[in-house]
């Protein structure tokens, strides 16, 4: 059904995780645009992002370094507190079991996210780590600008293959 049709409150809803998903496309164009793999997030508090990331393994050499561990840690200097209760984190790819485990630890309250992870999503598509029981619930949803978080992830990879192929030669 077209967003045009649904009522007012869920039309409201669908829009405003649009627009975090988009937020969180940008810092993935970042990541894009420095040779890392395209995965942006961005935390939301009170309807306002108050800490935005990208992946920064390779420019950095630091295995932890993936968008939501980066988004996490600038969330908790800004409000001065490891617990990010009543926060939402939008991240353009499924999170892996890292990442998951520190969106538990710190009391993120709900996780939007773009493109599933076959070969490494903790939510849904290896495992679901949320749905164990912690001492946190988190609440997660998946497939928001599905096709535009999966499209940029494909090409970067597409890209790295021909280069590397081209190195070859």
């Amino acid at each position: 059904m077209a967003a045009s049709h649904l009522p007012d409150d869920r039309t409201s809803e669908i829009e405003t995780h649009t627009k975090f998903m988009r937020a969180a496309l940008k810092e993935a164009q970042k990541a894009y645009a420095l040779g890392e793999s395209p995965i942006g997030c961005v935390i939301v508090k009170d309807g306002r992002i108050i800490s935005r990331a990208h992946n920064l393994r390779q420019t950095k050499q630091d295995a932890t370094l993936h968008a939501e561990m980066v988004c996490i840690s600038k969330a908790c200097r800004k409000l001065s507190a490891w617990h990010l209760f009543d926060c939402d984190l939008y991240v353009t790819l499924e999170p892996c079991y890292m990442c998951a485990g520190a969106i538990i630890q710190s009391h993120i309250r709900h996780v939007y996210f773009g493109a599933y992870d076959p070969k490494g999503g903790a939510v849904f598509s290896k495992s679901r780590l949320f749905d164990l029981p912690h001492n946190h619930h988190v609440e997660s949803t998946g497939g928001i600008l599905e096709a535009e978080s999966s499209a940029l992830l494909k090409e970067f990879f597409r890209a790295l293959r021909a280069k590397k192929s081209e190195d070859r030669s």
